[in-house]
């Protein structure tokens, strides 16, 4: 008998040990109410459908403004408020055409889409022979006598060896924003970029451009990964064929734009502030789904949820809809300095912008001390499947925080296709899956419920 109550006074303690803590019941109704409750879904579809393309001036992203500004009002939030961000203002115009024009093959139209900010051809189009480089080194060994006249192609593929894309986009990148300034200096007419993805596909894909301040501003399209390889097998069977394009897109005065900020306030330290937050604007190309209209209504679910399940922090936690991500990054900007100019205490920051698929964990950047207590809340997450916390971590939006010491965070979720959709027409709401966007919303919220709860 004493040997049966032994073995029963052990296994009790066993059963003690895995015991639930009352952090677990929470996140775990964190994950039950984000998997059964549509509400945020909806929000996203009714966002992206009814408000696409949402790039700064546009009168898409006012509507968006109006929408979750009204959206966090009827929640009854304690806090919704706007704030005035100037912004940059430029249209795309009409439809872009382009076409090789081969004496072997004849003419062969191809997709292509205009670089943000960049000057347009107008009706007249341009016309030239094309030159292909895959660096800005050869593209300066080819030098003016090769490329004055000409529109440079610029075809580097994003590195499809490398395990995280978004570094193989980074390896990739500057031809985009800075191809056409590089392409001006040696007297070229136009600039022609490969579109970042390592998809191969008809979609082109769009972004920022820069012009170097006082260069010749020449044109710059984006071309379609499979038109990019089509293009290139011409070129080396006929060196010297031409291509055509023409675009409408022009830059007018700039406007007028704001950040949508909701808040709880915090029961016990209302003046410290931890900010969750994606940004509203979006190209036009798409419905700006995953590149950001997820991340918005990730942070404005968190509020919900937390809501619903009656969590009343201890500190007060926004969600912003920052403004002009995807240009100039005003919106950012302007939120750390209104946060300076009213001495705001911003005790965490975490930013939403890696599309909304199954979520793998956040990435921090803090002091040490505090950033080991942060990672060490990955233990709550392992039951979810959730496990990679990292040190290095915030976003575009939240990076002007850093200057206050500010601990960011980037949540970040599955990778790989990400780029498929991002910044071009591909980025609709379709290809958002529910189980995947609220396990990402519920992740978002558990890890701002802890960072809350334990003072770290």
């Amino acid at each position: 008998m004493n040997r049966i109550f032994t073995l029963l006074f052990a296994f009790g303690l066993l059963f003690q040990g895995n015991a639930q803590t009352s952090e677990d019941k929470v996140i775990q109704s964190i994950f039950d109410e984000a998997l059964t409750d549509y509400t945020s879904y909806r929000n996203l579809e009714y966002l992206c459908k009814n408000y696409p393309g949402r790039i700064t001036g546009s009168e898409e992203v006012a509507g968006a403004v109006e929408y979750t500004f009204k959206l966090m009002k009827a929640m009854q939030l304690d806090t919704v408020f706007k704030q005035e961000v100037q912004v940059p203002h430029w249209i795309r115009g009409d439809a872009e055409k382009a076409f090789i024009l081969s004496k072997r093959n004849g003419k062969k139209e191809l997709p292509v889409i205009s670089l943000g900010m960049s000057v347009g051809t107008g009706k007249k189009g341009l016309t030239a022979s094309i030159v292909e480089v895959h660096s800005f080194e050869e593209l300066e060994k080819l030098g003016v006598e090769k490329v004055k006249g000409k529109i440079v192609f610029f075809n580097r593929p994003m590195d499809p060896t490398m395990i995280n894309t978004f570094g193989a986009y980074g390896g990739a990148g500057n031809q985009r924003t800075q191809g056409a300034a590089e392409a001006a200096k040696y007297g070229a007419v136009g600039a022609l970029v490969r579109s970042l993805t390592n998809s191969l596909d008809d979609f082109p894909h769009t972004g920022v451009m820069l012009y170097d301040e006082g260069g010749r501003k020449i044109p710059a399209v984006a071309i379609s990964t499979n038109g990019a390889e089509l293009l290139s097998s011409w070129l080396k069977k006929e060196p010297d064929l031409t291509f055509y394009f023409e675009n409408y897109c022009e830059t007018l005065p700039e406007t007028i734009s704001y950040n949508v900020i909701g808040e709880i306030s915090g029961s016990e330290y209302p003046d410290e502030i931890i900010t969750v937050g994606g940004h509203i604007d979006a190209w036009e190309p798409g419905e700006g789904a995953h590149d950001d209209g997820a991340g918005c209504m990730q942070s404005i679910e968190m509020l919900r949820i937390m809501k619903e399940l009656n969590i009343r922090p201890k500190r007060t936690i926004r969600a912003v809809m920052f403004m002009d991500e995807e240009i100039a990054q005003r919106g950012g900007q302007e939120y750390a300095r209104q946060a300076e100019l009213k001495n705001e205490n911003h005790y965490f920051a975490l930013e939403a912008d890696r599309g909304a698929f199954q979520p793998l964990g956040f990435g921090v950047s803090a002091p040490t001390e505090r950033l080991e207590k942060i990672l060490d809340l990955k233990e709550y997450f392992a039951p979810y499947g959730i496990t990679r916390f990292t040190q290095g971590g915030g976003g575009v939006d939240i990076s002007p925080l850093g200057q206050f010491g500010t601990p960011l965070s980037s949540y970040i979720p599955e990778m790989q296709r990400y780029f498929d959709m991002h910044h071009c027409g591909n980025d609709t709401f379709e290809q958002v899956n529910f189980r995947e966007f609220q396990m990402g919303s519920a992740a978002i919220a558990s890890f701002i419920y802890l960072i809350d709860k334990f003072d770290l």
